[in-house]
């Protein structure tokens, strides 16, 4: 268990930083985004047909009733109680419009069953508009589904790959309308950090004054810096392309997150530690249950046969004395303390919440 634990810090390490005591460099098109370039959420209510067998029931009402109004668009006029819609399935239908799509361009499309369905499995997504926030229809999906899985079942018995309810029409959408980004504002570029940070905000804004120009660029406030384009600018695409290729030495708060449903700690390269003294130890109770026969003594004509329990209890308690950290503990002397205590990552959530109580661990602790 001693050498797993080691194996899952390490990887927090990794994950949390570029290496001990180095800076990390990212290009800025990798931590910012560019206001007025953002995709719009499209979402629309649609019918998946040619199923077999796996649709809605009867207890999907929505679905008799949308099957019936559709029908009626084609001159066949049907009660909705006379349909059966196992064959059909009621969806939603979802998708991501990007700011520089064109008209006619293609987009993904992700369906949702929103009845009983068991399966979406060779199904046709019927023509259905995709809407924004604002109502108008942007864009038109239609086309073969696809889930990437199946589910069968055979009496009691069943096998299920993936989630054969949610499928996706690649390509399935047609933009009808495309949406206008608007990049500059008054020949000004705004830049939105992905993480807000005044620090790097500011190194953004002195690595853009370096390739364009002193005076050019101001970080309005931790999530935001705004860029003037020089007057003599003659391509606008290319100037925001040397923009993004910028590198610039990215910042962040000492934190630590930790996830106790699934026992996941990552610690941030920047997390220091107090002088302070570590001592973990567990307590395990196991009881065991084992049924005895009980016989009366032989010849006796009292007592009878019986079953009792016989119940065992043993107590073990583990730890390995206590580990002191240095005055101004690092990451790595941190990983080295822990591992030489032996704990798991169940312990190792209480040893860090432990330390931030204590006023030991000089960073933030988030729990999700």
């Amino acid at each position: 268990m001693k050498q797993t634990l080691i194996i899952i810090l390490t990887a927090a390490i990794t994950l949390s930083c570029a290496g001990a005591g180095e800076a990390l460099v990212t290009r800025v098109k990798d931590i910012a985004t560019i206001s007025g370039t953002a995709s719009h959420a499209l979402m629309g209510y649609g019918l998946v047909v040619g199923l077999d067998g796996s649709g809605d029931s009867s207890r999907s009402i929505f679905t008799a009733r949308s099957l019936a109004n559709m029908l009626e668009r084609f001159n066949v006029s049907v009660g909705a109680e006379q349909l059966s819609v196992k064959n059909v399935a009621a969806v939603m239908v979802t998708a991501d419009l990007p700011a520089a799509v064109q008209r006619g361009m293609a987009l993904d499309v992700l369906l949702s069953s929103i009845g009983d369905a068991s399966s979406l499995q060779g199904g046709t997504l019927l023509a259905t508009p995709l809407h924004a926030g604002d109502g108008e229809v942007y864009a038109l999906a239609q086309g073969p589904v696809s889930i990437g899985g199946f589910n069968a079942s055979a009496g009691r018995d069943s096998i299920q790959r993936n989630h054969p309810v949610v499928g996706r029409v690649p390509g399935g959408a047609s933009v009808l309308t495309p949406v206008q980004s608007r990049v500059l504002d008054h020949r000004q570029i705004c830049l939105v950090l992905h993480n807000p940070d005044y620090t790097t905000a500011c190194r953004l804004a002195e690595a853009a004054e370096t390739m364009a120009g002193s005076g050019c660029a101001r970080a309005v406030n931790a999530s935001m810096v705004q860029i003037d384009v020089p007057r003599d600018e003659p391509d606008l695409i290319a100037f925001i392309t040397r923009l993004e290729q910028l590198a610039v030495e990215t910042d962040s708060p000492a934190r630590v997150v930790i996830n106790e449903r699934t026992g996941t700690v990552v610690i941030g390269e920047a997390v220091r530690i107090a002088p302070v003294a570590i001592s973990h130890g567990s307590l395990t109770i196991r009881v065991r249950a084992q049924w005895e026969v009980s016989q009366p003594p032989p010849l006796s004509r009292s007592g009878e046969t019986v079953v009792v329990p016989a119940e065992e209890i043993d107590v073990s308690e583990t730890g390995t004395g206590v580990i002191a950290i240095p005055p101004q503990g690092s990451l790595n002397e941190l990983v080295d303390a822990l591992n030489a205590l032996g704990v798991k990552p169940r312990d190792l959530i209480a040893i860090l919440q432990a330390l931030k109580a204590a006023g030991a661990l000089e960073a933030e602790v988030t729990i999700q």
